[in-house]
Order: C-alpha cells, then structure tokens, then sequence
C-alpha cells in the first residue's frame, strides 16, 4: 500500500465533499494536489498543498480554504490530527497502525514491494551508452551506462515496459580513422612499421588513435588475413574491410566491459544497417512531405567572421519550428548525410517501432545537441511523442585526492574496466549514483574502500549485513521461532512505540513513494539518497540499544517485543535489497 497515493486519494475525496455541498466551485483540478512527507518529521506524517494550488481556482484566501479541509480531513480514518501551517500548508498526523500494516506489507511482498503501476505498461526506449566503436569505454561511459541501466530498471519498477537499447554509430568518419589506426598497427605487426613509426604517425596526424589497445586488433587481423591488407596503397580496397573488422572486435570489447558492470542490452541498433536500409533516405522524404525541408543559406555560426565562413545552399530541417535555435543542416558539403540526418532516421526507427516515449542518456558534450533531436521528435510524431535527454557530467578518478594515472592500454584516459578492476562492479554501480547525473563526480579509490559513514556503500551494505547478524543471533536465541517473513508478519506489531521504531516505519512506508517519483522524474539517485536515510535510521537504532538494553532488538525475556523487533530489522533489509537490486547490487550477508 502507498500510504502517500492512499492520503491523496482522501484528500480529493474531501474537496468533492466540499464540492458537493457548494461550499467550494466544482470541477476544480486537483493535477497539482500532493500528499508527501513533511520537510521536518516534527511537523506530522503527511504533508498536502491543496489548499494553496486550488484557493485561486476556488476564489478563497489559501488560510480559510485550508481552514475548511482541516475540519473534513481530521473525520478521515487515517487521520489523527490536522493542522495548518505557514500561509496554507496541511500537516496530518496519522495513526500509528498505518505504519505498522506497512510494515506488514513489506514483509508480505518482499523485495517487490515498491513495484508500482505508474507507468500502466507504457511502453519506454532507454538508450544508454552508445560509446563510438573506436576504442575501450572511459570513466565516463561507466557513468552513463550506471545511470541508463538503472533508470531502466527504476522505469520497469514503477510499471513502465522498458527496452534497453545501445546505438551503434558504425556509419561516420570516426570508424574510418579508426580502420586507418588499425592498418597502421597492423603493419606493425607484420614488422612492416616499427613503434616509433606509429607514434610519428599520430604525431603528424596521420591517425587519429594510438592506443596501445588496436595492438591486439591488428594480431587477430593479421592470425585471420596474414598480408593481405599490407601491399595496396588505395584506401577504398582496405578501409571497409578494417573498419568492419575492427567495429566487430571492439563490439565485442564493449560488451564484454558492459557485461563485467552488469549491464546488459535487449537491443543492439546500427546506424550503418540504418543508412544501407535507405531509412535516412524515407525519413527525410517524410519530413519533406510534411512541408518541413527547404534549401537555404545558414547564417554563419557564433565566433566565425566572414573571412572563413563560406555561405552555400543546404538541405535544411524547420527546426525553429519545434523550439530549436537554429534549422539544421541535413547534407554535408559532399552532398553525404550528416550524422544529424542518421539521428533522425533512427529516432524514426524508434518510433517505427512503437516507441513515443524515449529518453536518451547522453555525456555532458553533446548538450548542445538536445533541442534539434527533440525538435525532430515533435515533427516526426506532430507533438506526441516525448524525448527526454540525460546528461551525465564528467568523472574525475582520484586516488587519496591525487587524480588516477591514464590507462596505458586507452592511451588517453582510465578505463571502465580500470575501474572495475579496482574496486568491483557494486562499488562503481552504487558510487555512480550517489550524485545526480548533471552534477561531477569524484571518484576516489581510497574514500571507496572506507568502512565509515561517509562511504555510502559501506554504509548501506553494513546496514543489511548488520540485520543478517540479529537473525543469526536470534535462530540461536529463539529457536522454535518462526522467523520466516510470513511468521514475522504475524507479530505483534503494536510493541512498536518507540520513536525511532516509529520514524523507521515511516520510512518503509515513503519507498512506493520514492520509486514512483524517481521514476517518473528520471532520477535514480534519489533511490541512493533514501537508502542513506534508512540505513542511518536503522543504525541508529542499534546505537541506541548498545545504549538502553531494554532498547535491544533481542529480549531474552521477552520474545514477543523481540518478534515484533525483529519484523522491523527484516522490513529494513527488504527495502535496502530491493533499492540495491533496482541499483543492480548484490546485498552482502555479513562483512568482514
């Protein structure tokens, strides 16, 4: 039960009340009505702003609207006491009972408690990662891929039917230098070039990649072809092949590295198998018989001067009509799409597909491209279909807050697996969360591995391995128990009156809550957020009954507050399995 939807349910059924009897106007909108957690828990259980969104619809003061719903509020079962506060905030006080039944529910659901129907089985396109198949992932792509997998899987959580998909870009220029990086390398293996000749190479710009990691590319090229790349001087005869190759081989890296973060794809989509099927051909004739290409001349770009900006007619989307800054080019000068032209095939392809609710996780330097994919998005579906863009800001890799050495293998940068390697998949998962996704985020290997409160892994895990060593104790203690999550969920509930006890039951209560609004906002780092909180609490309370023994969440002597104690501890170690199997963490059983 989400005690949060349930008060909100009541709240609307009070203002129909008061409709009814034409003490208020009817037919007011109650979309913006809410019911959440006060700010400060002093306040009361439940917090609700009916009275300031609806008093203008309403044509009262919000104090004597608010005044009106606090009469009929404090009538509702659920309802203790209610109060206003401040110019016509409600604070309501509930019973006590309704967080005890949550607690049931908990034990009763398990780790699927917090499941929800928000997204009615709409059906949602996360594309994350998407990584150029030019080389091993950096930092950066553990970010985004962190984030993507788990909105995605925040997203199935709350009801929505998720496809996780990765976007191929096999088609563009990158992939060329790259298959020219690799003959290079190739050559080298062959004895053909030496080292120094391929640095010389990249010096002078005749490669664009040298990392050590196309040294074990070229091997297998050379253990498949021998010499048959290394005599032709014509680029047109050696370049496709490469470049296949070579996207192959590094897809393959690329998931291998995804699969060690435990990150997995329902759907691979490549852009080259876009351009060879005609679909950028098709998109662009359906945004040209939409009326929505024109040839025309671009003003030049903020920072050219005249002397090296060239105005020429180009094929041109109406951007500005779906709220970009700027319409967009389509073809390139050598008459070639441009990859803005491939983007928009391909979120065609998603829509194609039956997808008009799309969100793409994208690093932090393609912000600049956000506005013209979603005004693409509105002309390919006249306004329905909806883009939401993430961007994940950089990562910087520290060490004891000195910055991490570059990968030798990457060249140029750490790599995902670098990370992995050195911490384990749940650290980089968990650490990856542990800000929003628009804000930096120091990584650093020793702050990491601390076994503090400021680690927040560290201090999630402990929090479940700390209830696993109560049930352990209590076996021993309790023998003929029934410590099973449905006997617990039996139990005598009402011994529950401490404070504390009651503040944990709270926050039980707010996880539907939480996921729901997580998801529906995009933001998964909310979940680690209240893992914290619950996790504080709960070690809290262990503080404080190594301070009070009567306080302890076993009682020899009396097994029934023990019981009830110990429902408390598992309903904890519920709700913190089930935020980490949404963040894609395994909970520890103990720690050492």
């Amino acid at each position: 039960m989400n005690i949060f939807a349930t008060l909100k349910s009541r709240i609307d059924a009070v203002i129909g009340q008061l409709a009814a009897e034409g003490k208020i106007p009817a037919g007011l909108d109650l979309a913006r009505v809410s019911a959440e957690p006060p700010r400060e828990s002093s306040h009361g259980d439940v917090a609700t702003n009916a009275a300031m969104v609806l008093a203008k619809p309403a044509g009262m003061a919000p104090k004597d609207l608010a005044a009106m719903l606090v009469e009929r509020l404090k009538t509702v079962p659920e309802v203790v006491d209610a109060s206003v506060a401040g110019p016509g905030f409600i604070n309501l006080k509930l019973q006590d009972d309704i967080w005890r039944d949550a607690l049931r529910d908990v034990l009763t659901i398990g780790v699927a408690y917090g499941d929800g129907k928000a997204g009615q089985g709409e059906p949602v396109n996360v594309e994350y990662v998407s990584a150029n198949p030019t080389g091993p992932m950096h930092v950066g792509h553990a970010r985004g891929a962190v984030f993507g997998d788990v909105l995605a899987r925040l997203l199935a959580k709350a009801g929505f039917a998720v496809t996780k998909e990765y976007y191929i870009n096999d088609a563009g220029g990158q992939v060329d230098h790259v298959a020219r990086a690799l003959r290079a390398r190739y050559l080298q293996a062959l004895g053909k070039l030496s080292e120094d000749d391929v640095l010389g190479m990249l010096q002078r710009k005749e490669i664009m990649y040298g990392g050590d990691y196309l040294v074990p590319v070229a091997e297998a090229l050379k253990a498949r072809d021998g010499e048959k790349w290394a005599a032709s001087t014509d680029e047109s005869i050696w370049v496709p092949p490469l470049r296949e190759f070579t996207v192959a081989y590094m897809m393959n890296v690329v998931k291998d590295d995804l699969k060690a973060l435990g990150v997995q794809h329902d759907l691979f989509s490549s852009e080259k198998a876009l351009v060879d099927k005609g679909k950028v051909d098709d998109a662009l004739k359906f945004l040209e018989s939409a009326g929505l290409t024109y040839t025309g001349i671009l003003e030049p770009p903020k920072g050219k001067t005249p002397d090296d900006w060239e105005p020429r007619p180009q094929l041109l989307f109406k951007a500005t009509e779906f709220g970009d800054e700027v319409d967009r080019p389509l073809k390139k000068s050598d008459g070639t799409w441009t990859y803005f032209a491939s983007d928009i095939a391909y979120h065609k392809d998603k829509v194609d597909r039956g997808f008009n609710n799309l969100v793409n996780i994208w690093g932090a330097d393609h912000g600049g491209y956000v506005k013209r994919v979603q005004a693409a998005l509105k002309a390919l579906t006249a306004g329905k279909g909806k883009l939401d863009v993430q961007l994940c800001q950089m990562v910087r890799v520290l060490n004891n807050g000195e910055p991490v050495k570059m990968s030798k293998r990457a060249g140029t940068f750490v790599t995902m697996r670098d990370l992995i390697d050195e911490v384990g998949k749940d650290v980089v998962r968990f650490i990856m969360l542990t800000r929003k996704n628009d804000a930096p985020l120091d990584f650093d290997y020793a702050k990491v591995k601390e076994k503090t409160r400021e680690n927040p892994v560290f201090y999630v895990q402990y929090a479940h391995a700390r209830g696993r060593s109560v049930f352990r104790h209590a076996a021993e203690m309790f023998p003929t128990a029934d410590l099973t999550d449905a006997g617990l969920a039996k139990a005598d509930l009402s011994r529950l009156t401490d404070p504390d006890e009651i503040g944990v039951l709270r926050t039980l209560a707010n996880w539907p809550r939480t996921i729901e609004s997580a998801a529906i906002a995009h933001e998964p780092h909310r979940l680690a957020f209240y893992m914290y909180e619950l996790a504080a609490q709960f070690h809290g309370l262990w503080n404080k009954g190594n301070d009070a023994v009567q306080l302890r969440f076993l009682q020899a002597n009396d097994q029934k507050v023990s019981e009830a104690r110990l429902a408390l501890v598992r309903g904890v170690g519920l709700v913190i399995a089930s935020g980490l199997a949404v963040f894609g963490v395994e909970p520890v059983e103990e720690m050492r």
